[in-house]
């Protein structure tokens, strides 16, 4: 080979390797170099119904992508275009390739979502839940008003409430209303387990009824170790058809909890919620009853008491009573000390 064509090959070699390099660098830049801006937050939210240049949209306006271009060459290349909504959790050396196959896969990050005991209504759950959901809350309240769609579960908009369990669920963020009340209903199914459901006969409740007694009960202590006592009053008092005379069952049919001293222009408001008026339980409970709650009514205590009353030290245990002469002495002890603390 001569001086000239040795030159030649060694330069086409030269320029072969340059392309070779320039088509590595740009195969690496397109697929393999991270991409990824973190700033404020470290998911990205696809909305149901979005298409690819929605997320393009998302990923460039919300300064998640470094380069929007590479992404959307590497999209084309991977033929993503099959968007799937939800909520996806990205990482700082993610790149294109391993975006991209997690949002065409579905593969994302669920929701913790936590419900309390001090949840009193519907709209209230509807406002907790859309927090953390893309539906809003007038979607799930309309979901939960829905006697028609509420029916095949056994419940409807007045008692849906005893429906959910106080406690930590892990859900999609893209889950739809009427998805999200079916998957509470697995869970409220999963709770009433065999062996509640033996307690349940025993006490001759029905699971409502449980989850109505509950309910009166989680409102009127936070001292767990008391619930099962305050439950056998209620209970004694059902069995031997007195009125319940529960003051918070009174503060909701007013819609007030916010009343310390229940006096008599109060236990005179006409509602069945009413205990005070209206013999038996309330038509639903009054809130979304804790599981300390429900447990202390399926296995509440048995015993003589028929009264109980805040104790007059402010501790927030009560003092229980066989008759009413001990009750109204209990309870004259107690309006005093709130009288000597100007509580009204």
């Amino acid at each position: 080979m001569t001086l000239k064509k040795k030159k030649i090959a060694l330069l086409a070699l030269g320029l072969l390797l340059c392309f070779g390099a320039f088509a590595g660098y740009k195969f690496y830049k397109y697929f393999y170099a991270p991409n990824i801006n973190i700033g404020k937050t470290d998911f990205i939210y696809i909305p149901t119904g979005s298409n690819i240049d929605d997320v393009f949209d998302i990923l460039e306006n919300q300064n998640i992508i470094t380069d929007i271009n590479t992404f959307k060459h590497a999209v084309k290349f991977l033929k993503y275009n099959n968007v799937k909504a939800g909520r996806y959790k990205i990482t700082k050396r993610m790149n294109n390739k391993s975006l991209i196959n997690m949002l065409r896969s579905g593969n994302q990050t669920a929701i913790r979502i936590t419900f309390s005991g001090n949840i009193r209504s519907n709209e209230k759950i509807a406002s907790v839940v859309a927090r953390y959901l893309e539906s809003d809350s007038a979607s799930i309240l309309q979901v939960l008003n829905d006697n028609d769609f509420l029916d095949k579960f056994g419940f409807d908009n007045t008692s849906v409430i005893g429906m959910f369990i106080p406690n930590t669920y892990e859900i999609y963020w893209n889950t739809n209303a009427h998805a999200f009340v079916e998957r509470m209903y697995k869970e409220y199914e999963k709770f009433w387990n065999d062996k509640r459901k033996t307690k349940l006969q025993q006490t001759g409740l029905t699971q409502k009824e449980v989850s109505v007694i509950a309910s009166i009960v989680s409102e009127e202590t936070n001292v767990t170790a008391e619930m099962p006592a305050i439950a056998g009053v209620y209970i004694n008092r059902i069995k031997s058809g007195m009125l319940l005379q529960a003051d918070p069952t009174v503060k909701f049919a007013i819609g007030d909890f916010s009343i310390r001293r229940v006096l008599n222009k109060h236990t005179d408001y006409d509602s069945p919620y009413n205990t005070y008026k209206y013999k038996g339980l309330p038509p639903s409970p009054i809130c979304m009853p804790s599981i300390a709650a429900i447990d202390a009514v399926l296995n509440y205590e048995h015993h003589d008491y028929y009264y109980f009353c805040a104790k007059d030290d402010f501790s927030g245990k009560h003092a229980f009573a066989k008759t009413l002469a001990q009750h109204n002495q209990n309870a004259r002890a107690y309006q005093r000390a709130l009288s000597n603390r100007n509580i009204r």
